[in-house]
């Protein structure tokens, strides 16, 4: 498959990793973007993302993106990793794939090969991608054939052919939609053990030495990024099509999505305990990131915290390392100089933050959205710490 052109359209969190290990993997690969900017950095071997990984890969490839559309046209295969958000009423918005299916189609081949990497509902591609390219032949067991030897060439893992496209398109969302439903318990646990002066990290601890079945996963401050907080909307969606109710899974997510104003109550709680309230005091929250090590805020539980922070009167400030230009102070030292800290972001730079320097800042309330700070040290100067199901 090596003498095979390849084309990456969506040059995002999926789409430039892959371009990276087409590349490696010996494929002449262009990178299609819709944006100028994203295009150049690339193309000069600067990556859009923060990622150690990939800024270094970039430096060493030759990449070429462009914006130009015509690069379909000279590519063999073509691999679709365009965004799929969810609305404001957590309905799927499938515009962006839509768009890109014309815009393919316009350019196809024949024998090219097309292949969706962005996270769709079951029956996406027959019934809404399939008709945009329908004198394509676009769905044959050939094209299956020409995938898996494809990916083969450019990955060590196992190659699992399915029977079904439905089934190959339920099967990212219901990996995704495991880890929600098993972080919802985990949250809805955390509050039931924290009324009970339970830890839950203790308990989590303690399970996980069951050599079988049990499967540790944590409670934080809320659920972030694009797979885990969007993918249940499109399986919850779907099924409701097909008249069926998805009961268990809006809970999960009616969970997951009450812990941002959960981990607010516990800033209130906090400062109540020395007779404030969150009005005028300063708070810094730490961490817009939806996850440790990344610049990445999509979905990020943080935003929510910080307006409804904003909105209680707040005298707010907020630091993330990874993402300067939307803090608003310089530092990590400056952010401290707060009455309050809230953990939103589980980064390095904020797990290694001692007790002793939580104490030099005069610190007097700990929130720790994320269970990674020293919760005995910290309470062991006097200083209240509040956790979630800590």
């Amino acid at each position: 498959m090596l003498g095979k052109k390849v084309c990456i359209v969506g040059l995002g969190y999926v789409g430039l990793p892959l371009l990276c290990l087409s590349m490696e993997k010996g494929y002449k690969t262009y990178g299609l973007d819709i944006s100028n900017e994203r295009v150049e950095m690339i193309n000069n071997g600067v990556s859009p993302i923060k990622d150690k990984f990939l800024e270094q890969r970039l430096k060493k490839l030759n990449a070429e993106a462009t914006t130009d559309s015509s690069v379909l046209k000279k590519s063999d295969i073509i691999i679709i990793c365009v965004p799929t958000p969810i609305d404001a009423q957590y309905n799927p918005n499938l515009k962006p794939l839509q768009g890109v299916a014309r815009t393919v189609s316009k350019e196809l081949k024949k024998n090219d090969l097309v292949v969706i990497e962005s996270t769709v509902f079951p029956g996406t591609t027959e019934e809404i991608v399939r008709p945009i390219l329908e004198e394509s032949g676009f769905l044959s067991s050939e094209g299956l054939k020409q995938a898996a030897d494809f990916y083969g060439s450019i990955t060590s893992s196992d190659i699992l052919e399915l029977n079904s496209v439905k089934a190959a398109e339920a099967t990212k969302i219901m990996e995704n939609t495991f880890r929600d439903v098993n972080i919802a318990f985990v949250n809805e646990m955390a509050k039931s053990f924290d009324m009970m002066g339970i830890d839950i990290t203790e308990v989590i601890k303690g399970a996980s030495t069951k050599p079988f079945a049990f499967m540790p996963h944590w409670p934080g401050c809320g659920v972030g990024g694009h797979c885990i907080k969007v993918d249940p909307y499109y399986l919850i969606s779907k099924a409701k099509e097909n008249g069926f109710t998805h009961r268990f899974l809006n809970l999960a997510r009616e969970i997951n999505n009450s812990m941002p104003h959960y981990t607010v109550n516990k800033v209130v709680e906090g400062l109540n305990e020395i007779d404030k309230s969150v009005k005028d005091t300063k708070i810094t929250v730490l961490g817009l990131a939806y996850k440790g090590g990344v610049d990445d805020t999509r979905e990020s539980p943080a935003l929510e915290i910080i307006d409804e922070l904003k909105k209680l009167g707040a005298d707010l400030r907020v630091f993330d390392p990874y993402i300067p230009e939307k803090s608003t102070v310089k530092n990590l030292d400056e952010a401290l100089n707060s009455e309050c800290i809230v953990i939103a972001a589980d980064h390095p730079e904020f797990k290694s933050i001692k007790p002793e320097k939580i104490k030099e800042k005069g610190i007097k309330v700990v929130i720790d959205g994320k269970n990674c700070l020293d919760k005995q040290g910290i309470k062991a100067l006097g200083i209240i710490y509040k956790g979630i199901g800590r």
